[in-house]
């Protein structure tokens, strides 16, 4: 009966105390995780205190165990005894840390801050046909990014040596180089085998796609790309920023090329600006070597980096100016000039910096534009430019219905400014996603389409309709005669049609006369007396559209 009665005492079983086993585990998973996740160490990322929660809680968890395996725990009473004595204190961090997080997203909600929200993104008016330069036929892009990636893909096809090796990674950036539109796609190794076998050396090369000429190059380099962000471990892009910046949040890090052609990832360094965790913006870049991994935090932008701000902020910073600049309550219900950007964007390349163009309508949603916005991508100066007109679906919808026995299909407009007119350019493809034709629509009636097999036949059968329309007040006159001797001949074949350029003695202009609309083209050699019948020329070193040809003798 003494015996039964008699208190049993706890085993008690040797090893580390239950407070340095849960430091320890502790320690190691917050490693792990970190390396995993890499949220920033940041009071302003929401990802950062969630990741503390997390590692509290696996320490309670880990010291109610181990302390009750120490004293041989066996029912609920003594691990809430346990808890209460060693989680305590991370018990009320915790809560204190969700605390932030709530009252943090409530000050920093638009709601509350709908005034500070519509002041992210500073909006000027400005005039288009001034601001806004007439480009060039070598610089506007013939190329959407699902024609460069079909290029990128079938040069990469082309390879012998890098096919089987690498993928062409579907990123495709934009940008200027040597002030004309280019597309760069990065490679990634075609499978883990494939990275074992050729991660010392790197990756070798990237593709560049030029947007006006379709020319695909592969640039290779004498020093592999060695930091990715197809990459593992420590030459992945992402964590090798963590490790240098680890209290730095960032953008999602594109590849650009400098005036030498050498990669350097843009890692764009976000801000939040408003409350706590509100009114992302951007605030320098860090430009990471893409060989070496050299990385490199400049406040000021060096000039030949275009994407400093992506196209979804922008976007999303215009909606908050155009639904909250009247105040929150305004945006609900009296929604006095309240404005969205409309679906989808293009890019315009002007001044060798890279522009988010985006069309703005009203909130109902009219299928009409009342004007646009032009964003630099690297310096974020934002004009407006009213304009009423169409919207851009409405425009694609209109050049498709010119060719709808052809069955194209238009991409998605890039805007011009055409004899001082905003107009859409469209590129219009066939079912295998070739680009067979272009289209021409005014912004402000887009029942003026004009089309072509060229882009400059395009735009001399749009200037064209604008005068027949009553839209120009002096229209460039078609010079019927400039008479000259060729002193240069080039041929470019564009879309299966040879093009020829002529340089005649009489200027520095360079005259493209397309095989399809001159046959007589093709019989003329340097040192030939011809007339050329064309649009008047913006100036000396310009290409322009020729509309006919007469060969009036040969060389002597």
């Amino acid at each position: 009966m003494f015996e039964q009665n008699k208190r049993v005492k706890p085993i008690r079983r040797k090893g580390l105390p239950p407070i340095a086993t849960a430091l320890i585990i502790t320690t190691i998973f917050a490693l792990v995780i970190f390396y995993l996740m890499l949220p920033a160490l940041n009071p302003k990322n929401p990802d950062f205190y969630i990741f503390l929660c997390v590692c509290l809680l696996v320490y309670c968890i880990v010291v109610v165990k181990a302390k009750g395996i120490e004293i041989g725990l066996t029912n609920i009473r003594p691990a809430l005894q346990i808890f209460k004595r060693y989680c305590t204190v991370p018990f009320f961090i915790c809560l204190g840390l969700v605390l932030v997080l709530i009252i943090g997203n409530i000050v920093s909600n638009v709601v509350l801050q709908a005034r500070a929200y519509s002041k992210l993104l500073p909006v000027e008016t400005g005039d288009f046909a001034t601001e806004v330069k007439q480009i060039s036929y070598d610089q506007i892009p013939m190329l959407d990014k699902i024609s460069a990636q079909r290029l990128g893909d079938r040069k990469l096809g082309e390879l012998a040596d890098m096919v089987s090796q690498f993928t062409v990674v579907n990123d495709y950036n934009q940008m200027n180089y040597g002030n004309q539109p280019v597309r760069v796609a990065t490679l990634a190794y075609a499978d883990i085998f494939k990275w074992i076998a050729n991660r010392a050396e790197g990756i070798p090369a990237y593709i560049i796609i030029d947007m006006v000429t379709q020319n695909v190059e592969v640039v290779r380099l004498e020093e592999g790309i060695k930091y990715t962000n197809a990459e593992h471990f420590s030459r992945n892009i992402n964590r090798h920023l963590r490790f240098n910046y680890p209290t730095y949040m960032f953008a999602r890090p594109h590849l650009e090329i400098d005036d030498n052609k050498h990669p350097y990832w843009i890692c764009p360094k976000i801000e939040k600006t408003i409350g706590l965790f509100g009114g992302t913006d951007i605030n320098g870049v860090v430009l990471v070597d893409a060989v070496t991994g050299e990385c490199t935090y400049h406040k000021d932008v060096p000039n030949w980096v275009d994407q400093v701000y992506s196209a979804e902020l922008i976007i999303s910073q215009y909606d908050y100016y155009g639904r909250y600049a009247g105040g929150f309550l305004n945006s609900l219900f009296g929604q006095k000039n309240v404005t969205v950007t409309t679906d989808g964007h293009n890019y315009i390349a002007q001044d060798d910096d890279l522009y988010v163009y985006t069309g703005i309508t009203s909130v109902t949603g009219d299928q009409s534009n009342i004007g646009f916005v032009l964003v630099n991508q690297r310096t974020k100066d934002t004009r407006y430019y009213a304009c009423a007109g169409a919207e851009e679906y409405s425009a694609m919808n209109s050049a498709q219905g010119v060719v709808q026995h052809l069955g194209y299909i238009a991409t998605f407009p890039l805007l011009l400014n055409i004899a001082d007119h905003p107009t859409y350019f469209v590129a219009l493809k066939d079912n295998a996603g070739l680009v067979k034709m272009y289209a021409m629509v005014n912004v402000q009636q887009y029942n003026i389409v004009a089309t072509g097999m060229t882009v400059a036949e395009c735009e001399t059968v749009y200037i064209r309709m604008l005068s027949q329309n009553g839209l120009m007040n002096e229209v460039p006159i078609l010079k019927s005669g400039v008479e000259g001797i060729v002193e240069d001949i080039r041929i470019a074949v564009i879309n299966g049609t040879s093009v020829y350029y002529l340089l005649l003695d009489s200027s520095e202009t360079y005259y493209a006369v397309s095989a399809a609309d001159s046959e007589s083209i093709m019989l003329v050699n340097k040192g030939d007396l011809v007339s050329i019948q064309a649009v008047e020329a913006a100036g000396d070193g310009a290409i322009v559209s020729a509309t006919g040809l007469e060969r009036l003798s040969d060389k002597p």
